[in-house]
């Protein structure tokens, strides 16, 4: 079972990196928007196995899982709220102008 599971881990990074590649510069912020609810997901998921499992290399890993999945939420929305600030309209330090 465990084979199994490797292999689908290894093919669906390969995956990943197959398909950000092929995404246009432009396109990767407004996509890490959207990874954000995935990798909430992905915190979920670990949450869930961290307390279901038996075995103690399994907790280590799923809280090694969350802890990464929670660094890349907190990055993401950053990233993210920092690009939205870059859209807002900037106040002129003098005041009006003529």
């Amino acid at each position: 079972m465990e084979l199994i599971l490797i292999g689908v881990f290894i093919a669906a990074t390969i995956l990943g990196y197959i398909i950000i590649k092929k995404v246009p510069s432009l396109l990767h912020t407004p996509l890490m928007s959207g990874m954000n609810a995935l990798s909430g997901v992905t915190v979920l998921g670990a949450l869930i196995v961290a307390a279901s499992a038996d075995n103690a290399v399994i907790k280590i890993l799923a809280c090694a899982a969350v802890a990464l999945a929670m660094i890349n939420v907190a990055g993401g929305f950053a990233v993210t709220a920092k690009m939205l600030n870059m859209f807002k309209k900037r106040k002129h330090e003098g005041g009006d102008e003529a």
